[in-house]
């Protein structure tokens, strides 16, 4: 009873101090007014996400109901809310943008997005369900040193929840600055309080259903504002793409490849960064513990490529129609020039198509959207970085086992509302940062540091402790370094006149070194205990191919 009180009185405070917070100062982007439609429909979403996350602390007693909801999640359940955590508020500005301004290379882009998925389909799921529990670092350690790697795993866990933590939440203050006219901190804080609330009580089941109704409410306002958009070119791709050839300043040049991915390099890298990266993800990994079998679980992804690659096709018909629907509309550039520098910036287009076809009201409902993918974004972080803490650090190497569910539940949320008092620390503290370098960064490391240690622990027999550390290590340093000399940290944000590594994202490089070393260092281990883990693979085999003592749905 007590927990629920606090869950009331939280969300008392959040629901009454935002509308008040709202009329504060605005910062720099004072063109940009209080935007009331927004801001009430933002709160009714909060609303209904409160009154599930009331919900989910009745159904939430133990570790496994915490962590994975029990595992009693459907296969389109999860799928739905896989792509609640996947498709962001950066996904629907950011690669709309770039089809509006680069055409078919933004479409290029966008689908790098998605091919990850099917990766994640054949290689991935099946195995994740049988062999994980709770985390990433279940799989990683099954026939490893328990200790050792369960750190290590931890260790890269967070530091991906970390870097995409602050990314999100930055993007969070500058995007509610923009779209609500609220002041930066203000919306930092109301995302961290929420996303503490949502995690710390009602744990993966409301976790599940906020991004689930985050999916729903996103497609849905993707499907509504393309049908628009549709109708004003008469429901033809070929008129919309006709259109965007006459508007647009590069004319036939945007139906075909240019720019943006012109270096053969970068592209390869940015690809094996956004395959692998997104494979690894310790957020997405955490999904496939809650649905019951593996069936489920490849259930899931299939669901979730559906919707993910639908969302990704509206995304780029809506990049398409704004070329033309915006790019000729004066009342969106400053001074009216049309041409020029767009109100609000570059990653505008798809708020502005809103306004054009369906006015402030429509325009305030893709607000509150856009500000729910991001609740749904961070608090999938949260708890996967919660979990790694509480399960993998405390549980299993600090009391080796020994932990009682209620010690861990404590410590689970405890961890929960540190995270969630340091995202907005950081948040705030990155402001006025160019933050662009830590999104490479996040699918860097997790495709030099956890996609090698997993997909070997999996798939290789001659897999070691000594290896699979040394190679994570190595991935690990060599990410960090290479993006810190590249041109997103060594030049725009230290200043320096020109990189010392060219690329933008390191994976191509730090990736092929973290599987080099684990495979090298692994093969020359002759140690004792070794053979031992070689020999414990046949076991591990087999449960990643029948499930035969994998954890089952709990009963509630």
């Amino acid at each position: 009873m007590t927990g629920r009180r606090i869950l009331l009185t939280a969300a008392a405070a959040t629901l009454f101090a935002l509308p008040a917070l709202a009329a504060g100062d605005v910062g720099q982007l004072e063109k940009q007014p209080v935007n009331l439609s927004a801001i009430a429909m933002f709160l009714a979403f909060v609303v209904m996400t409160l009154g599930i996350t009331y919900w989910a602390a009745s159904r939430t007693r133990s570790t496994s109901d915490f962590y994975t909801a029990g595992g009693g999640i459907s296969g389109f359940q999860n799928g739905l809310a896989i792509a609640g955590d996947y498709m962001s508020a950066a996904t629907l500005l950011g690669l709309s943008s770039l089809v509006f301004a680069k055409g078919y290379d933004g479409f290029v882009y966008t689908i790098s997005f998605f091919v990850g998925w099917p990766i994640i389909l054949f290689l991935l799921a099946e195995r994740l369900r049988n062999l994980g529990h709770f985390t990433f670092a279940d799989i990683a350690s099954y026939r490893l040193d328990q200790g050792k790697i369960r750190t290590f795993a931890a260790i890269g866990s967070l530091t991906v929840v970390c870097f995409y933590l602050i990314v999100q939440m930055v993007g969070a203050g500058q995007l509610i600055k923009l779209l609500f006219g609220l002041d930066y901190n203000v919306a930092v804080i109301v995302v961290g309080v929420l996303m503490v609330v949502y995690v710390t009580f009602g744990g993966m089941i409301a976790t599940t259903w906020v991004q689930i109704i985050k999916a729903v409410l996103l497609l849905g306002a993707g499907v509504i504002l393309a049908f628009l958009a549709l109708s004003r070119f008469g429901f033809s791709l070929e008129a919309i793409a006709q259109s965007a050839i006459a508007s647009h300043k590069d004319g036939v040049k945007i139906m075909g490849p240019g720019t943006l991915l012109a270096d053969p390099v970068s592209a390869v890298s940015l690809s094996l960064g956004l395959l692998f990266g997104t494979a690894a993800l310790p957020h997405i990994m955490m999904r496939f513990f809650t649905v019951p079998n593996a069936r489920e679980a490849r259930k899931s992804v299939f669901y979730a490529s559906g919707f993910i690659g639908f969302f990704f096709l509206i995304v780029c018909v809506l990049g398409m129609a704004a070329i033309t629907i915006v790019g000729t509309d004066p009342q969106f550039f400053e001074g009216g020039k049309v041409g020029g520098k767009l109100i609000g910036g570059g990653n505008m287009p798809v708020m502005h198509l809103a306004k054009a076809l369906g006015g402030d009201l429509f325009l305030g409902f893709l607000s509150a959207v856009a500000f729910a993918t991001i609740l749904a974004v961070v608090s999938g972080l949260a708890l996967a970085g919660a979990s790694a803490i509480a399960h993998d650090l405390y549980a299993r190497v600090i009391r080796k086992g020994e932990a009682t569910e209620r010690e861990e539940m404590r410590v689970s949320k405890i961890a929960s509302l540190v995270l969630g008092v340091l995202a907005v620390v950081l948040g705030i503290a990155f402001e006025k940062q160019n933050v662009a370098f830590l999104v490479g960064l996040t699918f860097g490391v997790a495709a030099s540091v956890n996609f090698p240690v997993l997909i070997l622990s999996m798939y290789w027999k001659g897999l070691t402790t000594r290896g699979a550390l040394a190679g994570g290590i190595a991935g690990l340093i060599s990410a960090v370094t290479l993006v810190i000399l590249s041109n997103a940290v060594w030049v725009v944000v230290l200043n320096n006149p020109k990189p010392i590594f060219p690329y933008e994202q390191p994976a191509l490089f730090s990736m092929t070194l973290a599987f080099i070393v684990t495979i090298i260092v692994s093969k020359l281990d002759s140690s004792a205990s070794a053979r031992a883990e070689r020999e414990a693979f046949e076991d591990q085999f087999v449960r990643s191919q029948t499930g035969i003592g994998a954890a089952a749905a709990a009963k509630h």
